[in-house]
């Protein structure tokens, strides 16, 4: 996975990463995701491509703002990354055009692109999801891999493209997939990709420095991994607005965890919840919390059921209803 130059930025908890370069790439991981086998699903799972002509949701947020589903640890982070003197105006330096050529012409050339006349179901799942977030859809790129994973480009905010892994359409259904779909949408919503590119590449070029360089990295290393955390709270909601309804986004990330398309229909998305909770208070004691915390310091992802539980929470919250009621209904085709 170290032929992958982008930052991905779904769906798990794992410090083994794929992304910028081999350094980065040991950082920023999809998530716990193993190499599932295929098994024998695939033909049960086949879909025609009318199966696919209705939408998931009736609704569409026409005045959706990032601010409006946003978590408040992800605005706290933020304004502490933006208070970085330089890291802005660094970023911008070590990603110019060239850059971005590169990866473009690099993923172009190793995947196939999502389009009306190419793997048009998918391509019905993106702008069902872009509509109903108000964002413009991406590109959306299929790449060939055995590890289920999907990530986000976005240089200076430009040619944003999203790529997902064959396996992971293999491992979800499409509504689920649609959720995926919906957090990557949820970082260029957030204006997430471009914050985290430039980060990686500021860290990458801190650990070249002698002296306090690797101090500098290893400081900011941190910071960067907290705000990662709670940026992928806030897509996780992005994921519930498309889907409305939390099992679909708790599914994906039992599965990830855990999951195999063998095993995909035996899962229970309750009893995933339930071992949340049980998570949630076996670290509630002093000797837990120390725990906990040392467990995800390091971490580019929250734990899978730590962000089952969040979810669940909003998805019962009074922020949540309210967006819903905000919403314009539309007519499903």
């Amino acid at each position: 996975m170290a032929s992958v130059p982008f930052p991905p930025l779904f769906l798990c908890s794992n410090p083994n990463s794929l992304a910028l370069g081999s350094i980065v790439s040991e950082k920023l991981r999809f998530g716990g995701c193993r190499a599932f086998g295929l098994g024998t699903v695939r033909k049960s799972r086949r879909r025609t491509a009318t199966s696919f002509v209705c939408k998931a949701s009736s609704v569409t947020f026409r005045d959706l703002d990032a601010d409006d589903f946003r978590h408040p640890l992800d605005k706290q982070n933020t304004l502490i990354l933006r208070a970085i003197p330089g890291l802005n105006e660094l970023g911008k330096a070590l990603l110019g055009s060239v850059t971005e050529q590169i990866m473009l012409l690099e993923n172009i050339g190793t995947s196939v692109l999502v389009s009306k006349n190419q793997l048009s179901e998918l391509h019905q799942l993106m702008i069902e999801a872009a509509e109903i977030l108000n964002i413009e859809p991406p590109d959306l790129y299929v790449r060939q891999s055995p590890v289920p994973n999907a990530y986000t480009l976005a240089v200076s905010g430009k040619q944003p493209f999203v790529v997902i892994h064959t396996s992971l359409v293999e491992l979800l259904t499409r509504k689920e997939l649609q959720a995926v779909l919906a957090h990557e949408l949820g970082h260029l919503k957030c204006d997430h990709g471009v914050w985290l590119t430039f980060a990686n590449i500021l860290t990458l070029g801190a650990y070249t420095l002698p002296g306090l360089g690797g101090f500098i990295a290893q400081s900011l290393e941190e910071q960067l991994f907290r705000w990662l955390r709670a940026a992928e709270l806030t897509c996780d909601r992005a994921a519930l607005l498309v889907a409305q309804d939390p099992k679909v986004v708790i599914s994906v990330l039992m599965k990830l965890a855990g999951g195999c398309p063998s095993l995909a229909e035996q899962l229970n998305v309750d009893a995933f919840l339930e071992q949340a909770r049980s998570y949630e208070k076996a670290s509630s004691s002093p000797v837990g919390w120390y725990i906990r915390n040392a467990q995800t310091r390091q971490l580019s992802h929250p734990l899978p059921v730590l962000r089952a539980r969040e979810i669940d929470e909003w998805s019962r919250s009074t922020d949540y209803r309210t967006l819903l009621k905000r919403a314009i209904q539309t007519s499903a085709v």
